[in-house]
């Protein structure tokens, strides 16, 4: 229809669009997405692609595709995605890569960082200006696709240039006009069309951030009357697209609507929702437009003369008018565009402007032209920045070539820092400073985002200056000191007296911009210092500023102040009592360019620039001086009355975040000041500003303690800042170090405290304006790393060469890290036997502009200062002195005598004019008492409260000896070199007999502790003669250990007392259980017929040993029947014990009284749930939720005659036909009272039935256990928790499958330690914890004991069921098939189960020792058979891998056992089978039942297992198991030996149709052994589970917003989690992902890794869940919750196996317990919606 040449295409264009739009986009109230979209196609763009190719779009396009891509990536990121940096080659850290470019780029090896993005940058692969190596991916490479062409992308012709010049503009326009729309009723003229029908209006909310989903979702449902979930769904539409019709109909209807939203809106928040009527066409075409801008966007993709032709039109400004272009027009329009819009226009501009260079560059001068207007709108606006046109500036600013044009051309610096000044007016008082007292956190964020630009600008510095770029960067930097000087002196502060403050003031917001500017300040200090001129300049005027600030106060009359001879006049001021202020961004300022100028050796050309005159050095040193003695003042407690706010700010002050341009500048002010003054002078000002005057001249003793204290701390408080003022040098420029030196120098005083972790070191070092530290760099040459253990960090310990480095008095120090250094430096020179002095080391030589400084030393006033505090310690007559200050006055001592050595050593002594020595030595001014500093000091010696000192004085001592020397030498020049060696030789005389009085010290010591020990050993040994009883048992027992062991190594023979079944079962070793209760601390014996004690336990479901993860639990276990466990173990109950012991009674008062305690703390959230019986154990604070009942141990002796003369009748035949007879007899007196359907047991006549009825009784019976009422109740407590845990049931004690669950979690919970004990590999008897112990121990003797309190009738029914399994002529319809049940579960509940055969009515019987070992023999012979059946049917249909002929005795049974097989199963089972397979599938199959069977029968009957078990051994496990068992070690000679009985059973067995239809390959049955669980396998480097995570796309939403992907790690399953498009319904509760997941998975137990953050969540139920370290670590063996650091992580193994553990010994409740216990601060998370 366009494709007539002549025709003007703009109107054909609009009137197409006025005919479809409205049609297209009618039903905005329930879009049908797909249908708009096929129409918009059809009717619009696939017609307007026709005419711009002139060809059918899809081969034009496929043509375009091929012919190569752009070299930029350009990817947009989406928040929440991983971008990745690389700190050895990104030019600063925006610098970023897409997952994709990263993996195909070469800094995957290099020290890469990852991160997850905010949203709205892009990826810089292909930025050769990013990048210092590797700018281009190997997918971006030129030569990477595979067109042959040089020139990367394809020209287009012509004609298609010429139709998109002629299409682009009208789109552009039609987009432009209709995004800033404001008419809300009509359109533009050119897009009005007749309507017949009438208008229709919508009613539109609008997305803000100020209120939250809750509030909306109220709104909407109280104004429009709506159900809660279509409330839901217009909310979430809000939310994603910025805006939704809420409501349809005429203009009145909508308009009220709009007023019903309004106000309820304004009833919940402090501010009406914003809500729009708009009439149905404009709804339309605004729809439309963000269409037709998504489809330029994809244009853009193809070609770069698109993207030409696009910016071309977009920066076009029309001829002779003042209005903006294009993009400006909508950029200015930005803060009034919806979500939806701003979306589709910044991908636009990324698409188009930032993927050409030169586009980049006008389009970021059209930015800067409106920068100020963009950044109001933005400061107003309530949208994220994410959000916003401003978020862009990062993508240009950083740019280094383009920041410079900025600067030249566009004055971006001067405009930044005015638009700054121009959005905070309100916050300036009327002395133009700034007041930020009840400021808005919001906006004031939003102001950060300005100061943020001004780091960009700077991040790179220039390395070639033109004129221009000086002038317009000074002309930034002077509009830049206007800020500061704002800033400078702002919110003073004055000291309370007498009244406490009433409100604190708010401090947060000038400290927040202090830490915002620290590194622009850092940066404009270094860009000045690039060129001289330059430096000079900005010096002179940073300088004038200053000044401009200092003199503006009121120049009162000066005051005198003598001392020593020197006097100071100075304006009077006091910290005390006039306001002071803790901010001077100005004059730090200034001490940063002074430093910089004497490094660079400027400073001799200062003179030019400033005279002399204007200087005035005491105005500079003014105000720092202040700020110093203020923290001072706030130490010595004068400013309690302040409040917080001001401690607050003095801790930032001096922490690293600030100190940088706060406190260590400061410091360097007062070396300026020193290196400037007359020492005296300076000195005097200080004592004037410190308030200290009259503490240094004679004072009469004062009794006010707090004033003592307060003196004492302000002088320590000084002579500390004069210690740092003269010995702090390491900054570059104060003397030559270089930055590697001031950082390792930091690193070292840090590992004097204490070894430290590397993020703990990189917390404590302050970072620049690329966020590094330089930490790297130096590490290794001060420090060595020691790798973590299983828990832990790993931690670096400083290397003895760098001890000698340590000053105790390290500027950066605060008060507790200076002792702690000092104690642990102490400790270990004291470890190494040598003296406690630490001495200061020597500091390196100021340089020229401030080597004056150290004149401080020796000046007259700090003799006096020294010698004044020296006297009074001596005296020791007034209070005014602490050790402290003896230990500072020391240490400025040394500082003395180190400096005067070093001048000596370098220069003749003639030269050399500090003469510290000389004015020591010196008598003190009054004649009376004169001292000099060395008589002092031999005093001090004798001082008793100084005895920690007196190393130190010796050292100083001795450095006086040799400063003396020194001078003497040179005096003495004809001594010559004799005096050098001599000097030292005295010098090691004393320390030779300080060395050897230590020697004799510590020998004295040695010979005392032996006496000592040599006394305790004779206490012993007569002890031991005393208690001879008691050692002479445990001395046998050892022994006889001994030799046990040594005849096993004789010979390999089985102990025969060691078998646990049949006639030659072993003596049960039974000790006397004396357990002591952990509630009332009492002993008490295990007894039958006394209370019962209990142990707490934890009973829960578990999947831990499933071998079919996919199958469907039930989740309510009402109709299920728990007797038969299926062989996949799906989901069984396992019980564990924490292994305390409690009296029940007092566990009983215990839980009253939680739960009483529980009631009157409603509001406060529980750890557990005490609804369910959950409680934390006492002692160990485990979470339990029931106990176990400790049941004593039977002890049964087998009388041996007897045992042989059964062993002649009792066969296993004839136990059958007694076992059926006795249950066929019952089911007949059963049967007499209710009529039921006898299944045929016996084929005999029932003519002696009675009597064989009684035969089970004749092989001995004995009176059944009598239990004390307070076990019963324990027992029936345990079961019925069981039952209601394991079910999921509500609980009921007469319920029939009580005991069901009983014997399951019974066999479940020796499985799962069985499992533990394979899979660490541990013997099986022997190394089970504590705990596991005493909890199985219990538990089978409970299961043993829980038979009593239910119905024997029942019992003998379940046993009959299980029965039915082995012996299919008890068979039922509900009997499972072979192969469908596990077989250890129906060996426990058989044996337990059994003794119900022996009831009577009128007795209370159970089996004598004889029967129940031959019961036990015979049911363990019957369910190993079917066993083996099991395993050979489901596991040995394998074809050979290998083939090795083996003709062992094993081998040949089982091959002709096979053949028997063959026949049963009529062919079905293959005989081919070699029996050496067979036989060795049996063996390993068999393994796990085998020892799972031992552990059952130990602790249910007490025999000691053989030796071997207690090792780990493969062959000699096997046989041990089946001597302990009473199995031969050729298990196929068991089916021989009962033959004749056992074959009818195979044959049933064989016959079975679920057996035939798995071996013709119709269905699938378990294999044996099961395979063993393990944590899914991770991948080693943590940014492969990234590029896994960043792949997925959640299954049920399908828009392209950014998830919370979480790993399974049972399962490996990936989900998409706190989202609600994950959210599943659970019996009518909204479950998130996770949580949903893990109720099948983990029957409501799980792990999972959430891999954005790096964290492992576990979860438990509904309610309860906590976060645990991932077992991924970056080199310096730490995790890195959140990507915080960003290292590069990989896995630890040794962490894996412990989650793998906490896992499989079903610890992860109990972590989640312990967890929430300690950190109680996540109760307010929902974890139901993981």
């Amino acid at each position: 229809m366009w494709c007539d040449e002549r025709f003007d295409f703009q109107a054909t264009f609009l009137q197409c669009l006025a005919k479809h739009v409205p049609n297209i986009y009618s039903a905005e109230m329930d879009p049908l997405v797909e249908k708009q979209e096929e129409m918009v196609q059809a009717a619009i763009l696939y017609p307007l692609e026709c005419y711009l190719f002139g060809e059918d779009p899809d081969v034009f396009l496929e043509k375009l595709q091929q012919s190569g891509t752009s070299q930029l990536c350009g990817k947009v990121f989406k928040g929440g995605e991983t971008t990745y940096s690389c700190r050895d080659c990104a030019v600063d850290p925006t610098c970023v890569l897409c997952i994709d470019c990263f993996q195909n780029s070469i800094h995957k090896n290099h020290r890469y960082k990852m991160h997850s993005s905010t949203g709205g940058g892009f990826c810089d692969c292909g930025d050769t200006e990013a990048w210092k190596a590797g700018p281009l991916c190997s997918k971006h490479e030129p030569g990477a696709s595979d067109s042959p062409k040089e020139n990367s992308e394809c020209q287009l012709n012509e004609e298609i240039m010429e139709h998109s010049r002629r299409v682009f503009p009208s789109v552009i326009k039609y987009i432009v006009d209709m995004l800033i729309w404001e008419e809300e009723k009509e359109l533009p003229m050119e897009l009005t069309i007749s309507r017949e029908k009438a208008d229709s209006y919508y009613c539109v909310l609008f997305n803000d951030e100020h209120h939250s989903y809750d509030h909306v979702i109220y709104s909407l449902q109280r104004a429009l009357g709506c159900e809660l979930g279509e409330a839901q769904l217009h909310t979430t539409a809000i939310d994603k697209e910025g805006r939704r019709a809420v409501k349809a109909g005429d203009y009145a209807a909508c308009q009220e609507a709009k007023e019903e939203i309004k106000r309820h809106s304004e009833n919940v928040s402090q501010r009406p929702l914003h809500v729009e009527v708009l009439h149905a066409d404009v709804m339309a075409h605004q729809k439309f437009a963000l269409r037709l801008g998504s489809w330029l966007n994809k244009l853009m993709s193809y070609s770069s003369d698109f993207r030409q032709i696009f910016c071309q039109i977009c920066l076009k400004e029309e001829a002779g008018s003042e209005k903006p272009c294009f993009i400006s027009k909508l950029m200015l329009w930005d803060a009034r565009l919806h979500k939806g819009a701003r979306k589709v226009l910044h991908e636009l501009i990324f698409s188009s402007f930032f993927m050409e260079m030169e586009y980049k560059k006008l389009f970021a001068v059209e930015f800067v032209k409106y920068y100020k207007a963009l950044q109001k709108e933005y400061i107003s606006d309530d949208h994220d920045r994410v959000l916003s046109v401003t978020a862009l500036s990062v993508q240009m600013f950083t740019v280094p070539t383009l920041a410079r044009h900025l600067i030249e051309e566009q004055n971006v610096i001067t405009t930044i820092t005015e638009t700054l000044l121009e959005v905070l007016p309100e916050y300036l008082d009327k002395n133009d400073k700034f007041n930020f007292q009840g400021y808005s956190q919001d906006k004031l964020n939003r102001v950060h985002a300005v100061i943020y630009d001004l780091r960009y600008v700077l991040v790179s510095k220039p390395t070639v200056w033109t004129d221009r770029l000086r002038e317009r960067f000074l002309e930034g930097f002077v509009s830049f000191l206007r800020i500061l000087t704002c800033m400078q002196g702002m919110e003073e502060i004055k000291r309370q007296i007498g009244q406490h403050i009433e409100v604190d003031p708010d401090w947060e917001a000038a400290i927040g911009i202090q830490m915002q500017l620290k590194n622009i300040l850092l940066m404009f200090q270094e860009w000045c210092a690039c060129d001289e001129e330059l430096l000079l300049r900005s010096y002179r005027e940073c300088h004038k500023a200053v000044m401009r600030c200092s003199t503006n106060g009121r120049s009162r009359e000066k005051t005198v102040f003598h001392l020593c001879g020197h006097t100071l006049e100075c304006r009077p001021y006091r910290v005390s009592a006039d306001p002071v202020s803790i901010h001077l961004p100005l004059s730090r300022t200034l001490a940063g360019l002074h430093v910089r100028l004497s490094k660079t050796g400027a400073i001799s050309r200062l003179h030019e620039f400033i005279s002399p005159e204007e200087f005035q050095v005491e105005l500079l040193v003014e105000y720092p001086l202040r700020c110093l003695v203020l923290v001072a003042q706030v130490a010595a407690e004068m400013w309690r009355r302040n409040g917080l706010s001001l401690i607050s700010q003095v801790f930032y002050y001096q922490d690293v975040k600030c100190r940088e341009e706060m406190y260590d500048k400061d410091i360097i002010m007062l070396q300026i000041g020193a290196s400037l003054m007359d020492p005296n002078q300076f000195l005097l000002l200080i004592l004037q500003r410190y308030e200290l005057a009259d503490a240094f001249k004679k004072i009469k003793p004062t009794k006010d303690q707090d004033l003592i204290k307060q003196y004492n701390v302000l002088i320590e408080e000084m002579l500390q800042i004069l210690i740092y003022v003269v010995g702090e040098r390491y900054v570059p420029g104060i003397s030559n170090v270089t930055k590697e030196d001031v950082i390792m120098r930091e690193i070292i005083h840090l590992l004097c405290i204490e070894p430290m972790a590397h993020s703990a070191i990189t917390k404590s070092l302050p970072e620049n304006e690329n966020n590094e530290t330089g930490l790297e760099n130096v590490i290794d040459k001060v420090a060595t790393f020691k790798k973590p253990g299983v828990s832990g960090h790993g931690v670096y310990e400083l290397k003895d060469e760098c001890l000698k480095e340590f000053n105790m008095f390290f500027y950066h120090y605060t008060k507790t890290q200076h002792s702690k250094a000092e104690h642990t430096q102490k400790k270990r020179r004291k470890q190494e036997n040598r003296d406690e002095a630490l001495p200061p080391p020597p500091p390196p030589d100021f340089s020229p502009a401030f080597s004056s400084v150290v004149r401080l030393l020796n000046c007259d006033v700090m003799m006096h200062i020294l010698r004044t505090l020296l006297q009074r310690a001596v005296e020791l007559e007034t209070h005014l002195w602490t050790e402290a200050m003896i230990q500072m006055v020391l240490h400025l001592l040394s500082l003395g005598l180190l400096e005067e050595k070093q001048q000596l050593q370098k220069s003749p002594e003639e030269e050399v004019t500090f003469d510290f020595y000389h004015k020591a030595t010196r008598m003190g001014s009054s004649a009376m008492n004169a001292v000099n500093v060395l008589m002092l000091l031999e005093k001090l010696k004798r001082v008793p409260q100084l005895e920690a000192q007196k190393d130190t004085v010796n050292w100083i001592l001795q450095m006086f000896d040799m400063v003396k020397r020194l001078r003497e030498k040179s005096s003495l020049a004809t001594v010559g070199a004799a005096s050098g060696s001599e000097a030292t030789k005295g010098d090691e005389s004393t320390q030779d007999k300080e060395k050897a009085e230590r020697k004799r010290k510590a020998e004295a010591a040695r010979l005392h502790r032996q006496k000592i020990m040599a006394q305790m050993s004779a206490l012993q040994r007569n002890f031991i003669e005393t208690h001879k009883l008691l050692y002479e048992n445990t001395m046998e027992a050892q022994g006889k250990d001994d030799a046990i062991m040594e005849e096993e190594s004789i010979s390999s023979a089985i102990d025969y007392s060691k078998i646990a079944l049949g006639p030659k079962r072993g003596p049960s070793v039974t000790e006397k259980e004396v357990l002591t209760c952990i509630l009332c601390q009492e002993e008490q014996e295990v007894k039958l017929e006394s209370a019962a004690m209990v142990l707490s336990a934890c009973v829960q479901k578990s999947t831990a040993l499933t071998q079919n993860r996919s199958r469907i639990l039930e989740l309510s276990g009402d109709t299920l029947d728990p007797l038969f466990m299926h062989p996949d173990l799906p989901c069984g109950t396992h019980t564990g014990s924490c292994g305390h012991v409690m009296h029940a009674a007092c566990w009983q008062k215990y839980f009253e009284a939680m739960q009483l305690n529980f009631r009157q703390r409603l509001h406060v959230e529980q750890i557990f749930d005490l609804e369910n019986g959950e409680y934390l154990c006492p002692l160990c604070k485990s979470l339990c939720n029931t106990v176990i009942p400790i049941v004593p141990l039977q002890a049964q002796k087998i009388n041996s005659e007897d045992a042989e003369a059964v062993a002649q009748i009792l066969s296993l035949a004839r136990w059958l036909e007694i076992v059926t007879a006795r249950i066929s007899g019952y089911s007949v007196k059963n049967a007499k009272g209710e009529k039921q359907n006898l299944p045929p047991f016996t084929n005999k006549g029932t003519g002696n039935s009675a009597l064989e009825f009684h035969s089970i009784l004749s092989f001995g019976v004995q009176s059944s256990a009598k239990y004390s009422s307070s076990i019963k109740e324990m027992l029936i407590l345990f079961a019925t928790t069981i039952y209601r845990v394991g079910l999921k049931v509500a609980p009921n004690e007469a319920d029939s499958r009580i005991p069901m669950m009983t014997w399951s979690t019974c066999a479940f919970t020796i499985q799962c330690i069985e499992n533990l004990l394979e899979t660490e590999g541990k013997p099986l008897f022997g190394s089970l914890q504590n705990r596991q112990h005493s909890g199985l121990k219990a538990l089978v003797q409970f299961a043993a004991a829980q038979r009593t309190t239910s119905p024997q009738v029942l019992i003998q029914k379940h046993l009959i069921r299980l029965l039915g399994v082995l012996l299919p002529n008890f068979k039922g319809e509900d009997t499972p098939s072979l192969l469908e049940v596990d077989m250890f579960h129906i060996l426990v509940g058989a044996v337990l189960s059994f003794p119900s055969l022996y009831w009577e009515d009128a007795v209370d019987l159970q089996p004598s020792s004889v029967s129940s070992a031959y019961n036990h023999l015979y049911l363990f012979h019957l369910t190993t058979l079917a066993h083996i059946m099991q395993i050979i049917l489901s596991s040995a249909t394998e074809s050979p891998a290998a083939h090795s002929s083996d003709n062992s005795e094993e081998a040949q049974s089982a091959q002709s056992f096979c053949r028997e097989v063959c026949q049963y199963t009529s062919g079905c089972f293959s005989q081919d089978i070699p029996g050496w397979l067979v036989w060795d599938c049996v063996r390993k199959g068999i393994m796990p039942y085998l020892r799972c069977a031992a552990l059952f029968f130990h602790y249910l009957l007490g025999v000691s297992p053989p030796e071997e078990l207690l090792q780990v051994s493969e062959e000699g496990q096997f046989k041990a198991l089946c001597s302990y068992l009473s199995l031969p070690t050729n298990l196929f000679l068991l089916f021989r030996e009962y033959r004749d009985t056992i074959n009818p059973l195979l044959q049933r067995w064989c016959a079975d149709p679920v057996v035939l239809s798995c071996l013709k390959g119709k269905s699938i049955a378990i294999r044996y052994p099961r395979k063993r669980n393990h944590l899914i396998e991770l991948p080693e480097d943590y940014s492969c589970l990234l590029n896994q995570a960043s792949q997925f796309r959640c299954p049920r939403s399908s828009d392209d917003e950014q998830k919370h992907p979480v790993l399974c790690l049972f399962c490996g399953t990936m989900l998409c989690s706190q989202n609600t498009c994950c959210q599943e319904l659970v019996n009518g509760e909204e479950l998130g992902a996770c949580t949903s997941h893990a109720l099948q998975c983990g029957a409501g137990v799980c792990m999972f890794l959430k891999i954005r953050e790096c964290r492992v969540v576990l979860i438990e139920g509904k309610t309860r869940g906590c976060l645990y370290p991932a077992p991924y670590l970056d080199e310096y063996g730490e995790t890195d919750p959140g990507l915080k650091r960003g290292n590069p992580l990989h896995l630890c193994q040794e962490r894996y196996r412990k989650l793998h553990l906490l896992w499989q010994q079903h610890c992860i409740i109990e972590e989640i317990a312990r967890n929430q216990e300690t950190n109680q601060i996540f109760f307010g998370f929902n974890w139901q919606l993981l």
